[in-house]
């Protein structure tokens, strides 16, 4: 058993295919099934199964993956130990989608920031279609949330995935549609969407959906922010997509309720994306890896650590 079959194993598990895995972790898809299946007959366990195309650990595998999670952690640890040295603080400059900026990047920088004293980092909220001049000029370091959109003008630059989430379409318990089964999406179209900033943009996973849906724009309405948006939803005024974890509280609550419709959950993908590898700054680099560790993960998937509205929606905000 190897650490890098334990780090094929995880991002196998975090990411729900071989082939997502082997672009996250830069090596053939092969590599990664070969790392996994050395794992199983050493192990005597399957490890994972799929079901309905999603992959389901088994116990043995849960097991494995808490484990490896603390193995990788400590590696990770190691690793910083020995490469510490009294240096300046090294100034990181973030950009992040408005949705990853309000949901994810507090609790991942909070982490970040304790694992790495060294390192500043201030954070800005941007559309995808800026992400790419903005590496390419050096005004940012790395982009989290949507894939950089590669230009012919600008140097190349790796865009990888880091976290798998799900898109659900919410809306108040006392919505003309909350008891209805299997809707057709369809029967949206002349529902209020209620939008955060940026959302109704064919860029984005929201509105791409509007966009198949042909749900005309004077149907939606943005908002600020997307903690405004579910605050209308929940008040009954529309309907929107909210991603799957960071409504779990009002969900189990009763405030919001999933409604029933054909082609949900949407499967979405956080990426990071940097300038390519002898053009990253080294804390770029050190916050690319970082958000692929299973510690990363824990912090952006747990609800309620967001970045407060108030922090999230102006430019350089710098998280220390």
């Amino acid at each position: 058993m190897t650490l890098s079959q334990l780090r094929s194993f995880l991002t196998v598990a975090r990411l729900g295919t071989v082939k997502a895995a082997a672009r996250a972790l830069e090596v053939s898809e092969p590599a990664v099934s070969g790392a996994v299946g050395a794992l199983r007959r050493e192990l005597g366990d399957s490890l994972y199964v799929r079901t309905g195309g999603v992959i389901e650990l088994t116990p043995g595998g849960r097991r494995l993956a808490s484990a490896a999670s603390s193995i990788l952690n400590l590696e990770d640890q190691a690793r910083r130990a020995i490469s510490e040295a009294d240096v300046e603080k090294a100034t990181l400059r973030v950009a992040a989608t408005s949705p990853f900026a309000e949901f994810a990047a507090g609790p991942l920088l909070s982490v970040f920031r304790r694992r790495h004293q060294d390192i500043e980092v201030e954070l800005q909220v941007a559309r995808r279609e800026e992400f790419a001049a903005l590496l390419a000029n050096r005004i940012v370091d790395i982009t989290l949330g949507a894939p950089a959109i590669d230009r012919e003008d600008v140097p190349a630059m790796i865009t990888e995935p880091f976290l798998r989430y799900g898109l659900i379409v919410v809306s108040a318990p006392g919505h003309t549609l909350a008891s209805s089964k299997g809707l057709a999406p369809a029967a949206l179209v002349s529902t209020p969407w209620l939008l955060g900033p940026f959302e109704d943009e064919r860029s984005t996973d929201t509105g791409a959906f509007l966009a198949r849906q042909s749900i005309a724009p004077r149907r939606t309405r943005a908002y600020p922010n997307s903690a405004a948006a579910l605050a209308q939803v929940a008040s009954g005024r529309g309907v929107t997509l909210a991603i799957a974890h960071t409504v779990r509280d009002e969900l189990e609550r009763g405030a919001l309720v999933e409604l029933d419709v054909r082609g949900t959950p949407i499967s979405g993908l956080w990426f990071v994306s940097t300038l390519r590898e002898e053009l990253r700054t080294p804390s770029a680099e050190t916050l690319r890896r970082f958000v692929t560790m299973p510690e990363a993960t824990r912090a952006m998937l747990t609800r309620g650590g967001g970045v407060p509205a108030e922090r999230f929606v102006h430019m350089g905000t710098r998280w220390s």
